[in-house]
């Protein structure tokens, strides 16, 4: 049997490899369900948008983009809400709202198997779509609302979120690999499922990333810190031991080794 760690994310559509990494994480994430919802919207795209020969790529992307995010109603989150539920795709499809990678990989997914040709870009504050228009411009779609997103927009974003000195360039604009993806989007769940107070699940996704990247110190850390949460503290000091080794530079540092004094002044809880 296939493991995760065999699996070639960036040949397969990023819906699909966000669906393996769930029903690793959660044994009750219906993937077929799923996918056939997914199949549902793909059929209902092909009847709503005019896929002929003499339609350009930009005509066909406008039409999907009316569909999904103003008939279908799919849009970013707001309001009181759990992050995590924006980021399960058997929850964002129940309930049309997602986090710009949970929707990016739906409309993805939809334009894929329509051949229409749009791509995912890792912004560093979030996913954005990424393709050309008929004049040869690059055109950048966010995938909260499916508007157009400006240079000047995205610089701003840059600097409020990153840097009030960075300056925007193209590198920070490249299609991303479909395997970047997925672990910034299970990063971003980990962390909810912990502001959550959901540590046995917040666990099941550090241990899945880990099986994807065995030696990471931050993916380590963290499952330091989750088990540390859950008393498991004699297993917690070994991991966070690990990332104090790997990275003494680190300026998070100097709080684990607060963290790891701590541990080690509390009994062992045996389980």
């Amino acid at each position: 049997m296939k493991t995760i760690a065999n699996i070639e994310f960036n040949k397969i559509p990023l819906s699909e490899g966000i669906m393996i990494v769930s029903q690793s994480i959660r044994v009750d994430f219906p993937l077929m369900q799923v996918q056939a919802q997914l199949d549902s919207l793909v059929e209902a795209a092909k009847m709503a948008i005019d896929l002929h020969a003499d339609t350009d790529n930009e005509s066909r992307i406008n039409q999907l983009l009316m569909l999904f995010y103003h008939q279908w109603r799919f849009s970013g989150a707001d309001g009181i809400y759990s992050l995590s539920d924006m980021l399960w795709l058997d929850k964002v499809l129940a309930s049309k709202r997602g986090t710009p990678a949970s929707l990016g990989s739906i409309f993805l997914y939809i334009a894929e198997q329509l051949e229409i040709d749009i791509e995912a870009a890792v912004f560093p504050t979030q996913l954005l779509m990424s393709t050309k228009k008929q004049d040869g411009s690059q055109w950048f779609i966010n995938p909260a609302n499916g508007e157009t997103l400006s240079w000047h927009t995205l610089n701003l974003w840059l600097k409020g979120t990153v840097d009030p000195y960075s300056e925007l360039d193209d590198e920070q604009l490249d299609v991303a690999e479909n395997s970047v993806i997925i672990r910034k989007l299970f990063d971003t769940l980990k962390a909810s499922l912990m502001e959550e107070k959901k540590m046995e699940l917040a666990l099941k996704v550090c241990e899945t990333l880990l099986a994807l990247d065995p030696d990471n110190p931050y993916e380590i850390r963290d499952r330091g810190l989750i088990l540390a949460h859950l008393d498991c503290n004699h297993v917690a000091l070994s991991d966070l031991n690990y990332f104090i080794e790997q990275c003494p530079e680190d300026p998070i540092s100097e709080m684990i080794k607060i963290q790891i004094y701590s541990l080690d002044n509390h009994p062992v809880v045996l389980h």
